[in-house]
Formats: structure tokens, sequence, C-alpha cells
């Protein structure tokens, strides 16, 4: 419900506020007064396009706000909570636009984009102008009337649950088969790259072990003469190494008693001795095992080969990676191998899923169906009552691909002129959306809304002269479907007509006034004396005789 709508420099608005009722308000003034100003300045907090010619005052920004009562409005909370805002009893919509132009959208004092502004809008208010594009032409209003009047409430819900399930599955299913897909188009491949690899059989390490191994061979006569060399020199040359030491251990030995130091001197040459004697067995034992391989040099140098290959074609540089890619291509056949067990479980789910969804959607089209001509006949006797006498409302329902919603194209088709006894002879009927002119399209719209305004949360209805082209009884007719429509929600009506001004829970006048010579809209709650006399000058002019005054009086009491 719309609480307050503050508009500050918006074309001859210096600034006002309006305090709405929760039911019907009525809004009347002279022509030129400034009511559809009025509709303009709302529609910036509904989204609309910002224009800096509606600044009054150049130097000051506009500003429009307005402050919604949404307690128990599922659907706010459920946008609050999606866009990070705080989920309160009241949310304040602002609009601001600067002298250079440039627009600035808040919800609750959190600056937005003008995308959230008019989705959340959309939530709170639904506006009718006459000339509107109304959503009475889309399908899904039109199949939202049907389902409202049928109540399918749960099942809907129930429907939705299954058809995302379904959705969600199909999408699994698809993208596996893509999958499963493009593991058929490498498979070849990946199993020509494994086999290659299998056939090869590296162990970990092996080509860095190899690579050691190779050089160790490559060298092995030049090891074996370096060691051979070593022994020579330490235990066969005429005069070897550890001969010598043994000589000199011989020469020192008579004076180790008298000094000191020298015992300790001949225990260590003496172990040296021992040391180069041990040192030369070794090297001649290494010498004995370092043998030149030929034979062994060509089959390693073909395994190499045959890694390196694999390496570089593979782009790593080690046998550890060559061995990972090896479990990586095992992994991917195994899973070419599997994937036709879990797209077979997938492909029964998602059929299942489907069935369930056909299922139910038929329980929708027919509870659609079976409320079609109570619809037709209430919409069409109302039409009478609003002065369309000869305008007439079909449905129909034609099967369609499963959505959202179920498998139904609804479509309301229309026609404004039908001659007596005409509906007998097949009558043209066209959709809505294609024939009915805007004040047309406003009543019947009321006469719907009025049908399923128990079922469908609907916002905030203002409807901006909704009874051009009609007055009298028609009118009257007009403001008791109003009224009735207001019982439970909040409507919002720019009129020109005294029998729905008659009607109001709350009537506002729009005048105009000269203040230093500027020209300044404002606005008023009437009383219950200002609106018989309002309403009176709708009757009779800007001075209305007493009769007029009686028979306003008597439409406020009514």
């Amino acid at each position: 419900m719309l609480k307050r709508l503050h508009i500050q420099n918006y074309a001859i608005i210096q600034e006002l506020s309006i305090d709405f009722s929760g039911r019907l308000n009525i809004i009347t003034g002279e022509t030129g007064a400034g009511k559809s100003i009025l509709l303009g300045a709302l529609d910036q907090i509904l989204g609309g396009r910002a224009d800096i010619s509606v600044l009054q005052d150049k130097s000051r920004k506009c500003v429009v706000e307005g402050i919604f009562s949404v307690a128990g409005r599922r659907e706010v909370s459920a946008f609050m909570e999606e866009n990070d805002l705080d989920v309160l009893d009241e949310v304040v919509l602002r609009r601001e636009i600067s002298p250079p132009g440039k627009s600035r959208s808040f919800i609750n004092d959190t600056p937005v984009n003008l995308a959230q502004l008019s989705r959340l809008s959309s939530l709170l208010v639904d506006l009718h102008q006459q000339f509107d594009t109304l959503e009475l032409g889309e399908s899904e209003f039109q199949r939202k009337v049907l389902d409202a009047l049928a109540g399918h409430t749960d099942l809907l819900r129930e429907y939705h649950g299954i058809y995302a399930s379904w959705q969600e599955a199909s999408r699994e299913l698809e993208g596996l088969q893509a999958q499963k897909l493009q593991f058929e188009r490498e498979a070849d491949y990946n199993r020509f790259q494994f086999q290659e690899l299998e056939d090869a059989g590296l162990r970990p390490q092996e080509l860095e072990e190899l690579d050691a191994e190779l050089k160790r061979l490559e060298s092995s006569e030049g090891i074996q003469a370096a060691l051979t060399r070593i022994h020579h020199e330490l235990r066969e040359n005429e005069t070897p190494i550890v001969q010598q030491l043994r000589v000199l251990v011989q020469q020192l030995q008579p004076y180790a008693e008298y000094h000191p130091d020298l015992p300790e001197l001949l225990s260590r040459l003496h172990a040296a001795q021992v040391e180069l004697l041990d040192l030369a067995g070794e090297a001649q034992r290494i010498a004995d095992h370092v043998q030149y391989d030929p034979r062994r040099i060509d089959q390693i140098h073909e395994r190499l080969s045959l890694g390196y290959r694999l390496l570089k074609k593979h782009g790593v540089k080690t046998t550890d990676e060559l061995l990972a890619i090896h479990r990586q291509l095992a992994d991917r056949l195994r899973s070419v191998l599997e994937i036709d067990d879990r797209l077979a479980e997938l492909g029964s789910r998602s059929q299942a899923l489907r069935q369930q969804a056909e299922t139910l959607a038929g329980r929708l089209t027919r509870g659609r169906q079976a409320k079609i001509r109570g619809l037709e006949d209430q919409v069409n006797a109302l039409l009478v009552r609003v002065g369309m006498p000869n305008a007439r409302l079909k449905a129909e329902i034609n099967p369609g691909p499963l959505g959202p919603s179920g498998a139904d194209q609804v479509e309301f088709l229309f026609n404004a002129n039908l001659p007596a006894g005409a509906r007998a002879q097949g009558a043209p009927f066209l959709p809505v959306r294609k024939v009915a002119s805007g004040g047309e399209l406003s009543r019947l719209m009321l006469c719907i809304k009025s049908l399923v305004a128990q079922s469908i949360d609907l916002p905030t209805l203002i409807f901006d002269e909704i009874d051009t082209g009609i007055s009298g009884e028609a009118a009257r007719q007009v403001g008791i479907i109003m009224k009735g429509l207001a019982a439970s929600r909040q409507v919002i009506c720019i009129t020109h007509q005294p029998q729905l001004a008659g009607k109001a829970d709350a009537h506002f006048f729009v005048y105009k006034e000269t203040r230093q010579g500027t020209v300044r809209t404002g606005i008023r709650l009437l009383d219950a004396e200002e609106r018989v006399q309002a309403i009176a000058r709708m009757l009779g002019g800007e001075k209305p005789t007493a009769a007029a005054i009686q028979n306003a009086r008597e439409m406020v009491n009514d």
C-alpha cells in the first residue's frame, strides 16, 4: 500500500505530500490543474525515464519519494533478501534528478540501479493509464486470471517444483550427452596415447636413472684407467706410496721414546699406511667391476630415445609426469565406460519427472478450461454494466510445450462491437492487445481484476481516467465495481466523473494557484462538505444549483 507520496521540484509542483487511504482514493480537479503531473512524478519511482525539463527550479534537484507498507508481502521480502536489502514492514522508494541530468535511485536509503527500482516498484504499484499497453494483453497475466479463478495455488506450487527438477535433470542430461560426444570424439586419440604409454611400461624415475647409467657406461674406460693408476701408485709402483710410508715409520721408530710427541705422530703415520692399503684395494675392486658394455649402451640409447620422444610429445620433463598423464588417460577411458550408466540413470529420472509434469499440467489445463465459461459470462455481464453492452470477451486455451506454468497457451479475445445474435454467427474475435482501445482496456481490466481480487495478491492499483467515454449509470457501475475492488486493497483513481468521486474513501482535490508570479500545483484532502461541493461542481458547473448539491450529497451518502 502506498502510504505517502512526497514530491519536490517536479514541473509546477514546488513541494507537496499526499497521505493515501488504504481503500479507494479518488483524485479530481480541473483540467490542467496537474493531475497527470502527479502520475508523471509517481512514474519516476516506478522506473520512468528521467528528464531534467521537469525541474521547476533549475538550481535544485527533483526528489520523488514513496513510502509503502509491505507487511506480509512475500514477493517483496524475497526481492529484498535477494538484493541484500533490509526486510522491513515499510519500504521507501526515492528518485532524485539533479540539474545536470544525473538520476539516482534509492530503496530504504540504499543506492540501487534503475532496474532494481523498477522491479520492486512493479510489485508495489499497478499503474493503468488510458493509453498504456496493459498487461491484460499478455498471455502470462491471462493465465494467472484463470488460475486464480480455478484455485490453482497449491497445484501450481507442486507443478513448479516438479518442472524445476525436470529442467535441472534435463540440463544435466544434456551436459552429460555433450560430454560423452566430446569423449567419443577424443576416444580414439586418447586410447592411442594411453596404449603408447602402456606399451612403454615406464617405471618411476626410470629415464633419470637410465641417463645416469648411460653417462657411467660411456665413461667406463676413463674410470677404470683412473682407478688402476690409483692402485698402481699406492702399491705397484717402483716406489709405491705405501712402501714409502713404511720406510718413514721405520726411520722414526727408534726415536719414539726420546720425544713425547713422536708416538702420536708414528700412530698417525701407521694409520695412514693402513688407510692407503685399504684405498688401493677398494680402487682395484671397483676397477674390476667397471666394464665397457656396448650392447647395454645401445639398449639404454633405445630406451631413452623412446622416453625422450614421449616427453616431448606430451610437453613434460620427467618420467613421473609421463606416468601422471598415463593415469589421467586411464581415468578418461574409464569415464567413457561409466558415462553410459550415468546417462541411462539420468534419462530415466528425466523421463519420470517429465511424465509427472505432464500429469500435473493436464490437471492445470482441465482446471483452466472449467473456468472459461464462467469467466466469459461474468466479465461480459460486467462489461454491460460499465457501458460496453456490445463488447464480448472470449478466452481460448491452446496446447503448447511444457513451460514454467503448464502446457497451455492462453489467449483473451475481444470484440468491442458485437451486434445482437452475432455470437452464434461466428463473429470475429481478435486478441485483446490488437483490438481494444485504451479506455476499453482499462474498463475490461477493472472487470477482470474485480473477479480475481480475492485470489491474486494485487499491488496498489492506480487508474488514470478509466471513465473516459462513459457517464451516467455506466460511470456509477464503474464506481461500484471499483469500490468493491478497494474493499481488500488500495485503489487510486483519477477521474472526471462525479459518480466515481462519490464512492471515495478519501477524496483529493488538485488545484493550481499563483504565488509570486509562479503557477504551482497543490492538493488537499476534502472533508465531507467539501466533497459534496466538489462533486456538485462536477455535476453542475462552477456555480452548482441546489439540485446539483442535493444530487452530490446523495452520491456521497450512497
